[in-house]
Parts: structure tokens; C-alpha cells; sequence
């Protein structure tokens, strides 16, 4: 008779052998990594140029009605 997996519990992909491995790797990778990595403040500032030019262009519509209402009394605004 073959197994199916119905009477043994099958194991997962992930045993605890390979889910202690990875912790050891985790851990052990930044411990042998930290001699090749160096964090130094630049000599000189740091400069960042906000030269910005910001310009809007305003569009409006008029109806008939309300455009020769302003021609004719240019003053009312």
C-alpha cells in the first residue's frame, strides 16, 4: 500500500530545520556584512537650490449676457 498522506501527517515545505536555518542566516548575514558598510558625514553641506518659478495663467468665460453687461458700465467693478 502507497502513502497518501491520509494516515502520516505530510510536512510542510518549511520544516523547522530550514525555518532555524533562515533565523541563523538572518542573524549571521549584518554580523558578516557590518565590516563592508561605513556611514561618514560629508565633508561639506549639503546645498539644495529652490530656485522655483511659479506662475498661474487665470481663464474665464462669460456668457453673452453677462459680457455686455460689463461693456456696457465699464465702471460696475
Amino acid at each position: 500500500m502507497t502513502e497518501t498522506g491520509l494516515t502520516k501527517p505530510m510536512r510542510r515545505p518549511t520544516s523547522r530545520r530550514m525555518k532555524r536555518r533562515m533565523m541563523i542566516a538572518g542573524v549571521v548575514t549584518p554580523l558578516l556584512a557590518s565590516g563592508c558598510i561605513s556611514v561618514n558625514a560629508p565633508d561639506k553641506p549639503i546645498v539644495i537650490n529652490l530656485n522655483i518659478s511659479v506662475t498661474q495663467e487665470v481663464v474665464y468665460r462669460l456668457d453673452g449676457e453677462a459680457k455686455s453687461l460689463i461693456q456696457s458700465n465699464p465702471g460696475i467693478f
